[in-house]
């Protein structure tokens, strides 16, 4: 039934970025072009997004478990440090160079786009080499200099 139910809102979720022109890369860098052509459009989805998720976030705050009855895993940490600022920096530049952030390009690269392909490529390949240099740095001993 899990998977069921995990296929329906990916499903529901690539439909919402497809009406929503969020797979688009034009729209997204014309989003981004503050001082060209500036297409606000996005800012309304990206809002409605907002403002749906902070309603689910405080509605699942108040549970144990999730409606399939399953555990529910809330983020524990909650402060802002120099991963978080790295990666957002890291996805900012990405979404602001290619026109995609994760989402879309996972749906557009289903759609035949090269250009979204060559993103999660370079996407998957950035995330192997964090978790390979996240190991290699908790193996090494305190005081050990990378060479």
């Amino acid at each position: 039934m899990r998977r069921l139910v995990d296929f329906v809102v990916g499903l529901l979720f690539g439909l919402g970025l497809l009406l929503s022109g969020m797979t688009d890369p034009g729209k997204v860098l014309g989003f981004l072009d503050l001082f060209g052509a500036w297409d606000p459009s996005l800012a309304l989805v990206m809002g409605g997004a907002v403002a749906v998720g902070s309603l689910a976030y405080a509605v699942a705050k108040r549970r144990s478990t999730d409606w399939l009855g399953g555990p529910m895993r809330l983020p524990q940490i909650t402060r802002i440090d120099n991963p978080l600022v790295i990666g957002s920096l890291a996805f900012g530049v990405g979404w602001g160079l290619a026109g995609f952030c994760p989402g879309p390009a996972l749906v557009s690269m289903a759609s035949g786009q090269p250009k979204a392909l060559a993103f999660t490529l370079a996407m998957v390949i950035g995330m192997v080499v964090y978790e390979w240099l996240q190991r290699r740095s908790q193996r090494m001993p305190a005081g050990t200099v990378n060479a």
